[in-house]
């Protein structure tokens, strides 16, 4: 602008310039409404789990993996170190038991993602349940997925 302004570059004229609508088009954005995740309004309501590893470097007892769980009301995490993944369940049901025991209230929501632990695989039949999910439909536990490597 300034240099038209001092008159070293002459003014532009733009008005006989065609619009080209595909130019327009890549230029538009689409304005993401994100919808917040329901959150919980007492304790146990729901509970956030995620299992993570295998770590290069053991626990000094030899596990390579963990499996944490956070109560999205009062924030609070619980973590289990696991020796194999394929362990999880049994986890899974002794903080169930304990913290439904301890606190003498019932998990309604497990939310985790997607990843085959959590979801179970396909099969020529279809999905077919994991263990995981089998276990939270016996104790009447709400499972819910996220995205698989989302917060």
């Amino acid at each position: 602008m300034r240099l038209v302004k001092d008159e070293i570059l002459p003014q532009l004229d733009f008005s006989d310039l065609d619009v080209c609508l595909d130019c327009i088009k890549g230029k538009q954005t689409k304005h993401i409404i994100k919808k917040p995740a329901t959150r919980s309004t007492q304790l146990l309501e729901i509970i956030h789990t995620d299992i993570c590893g295998p770590y290069d470097a053991p626990s000094w007892r030899g596990e390579k993996y963990f499996i944490s769980f956070i109560d999205d009301y009062l924030r609070y995490g619980y973590t289990y170190l696991l020796h194999e993944k394929s362990k999880y369940v049994n986890v899974l049901e002794v903080f169930i038991d304990e913290m439904e025991r301890q606190l003498d209230k019932k998990i309604k929501v497990v939310r985790s993602d997607r990843h085959g632990e959590f979801n179970g695989e396909f099969d020529e039949s279809g999905q077919c349940p994991c263990p995981f999910a089998k276990s939270l439909e016996s104790k009447g536990i709400c499972a819910q997925y996220t995205m698989p490597s989302t917060p």
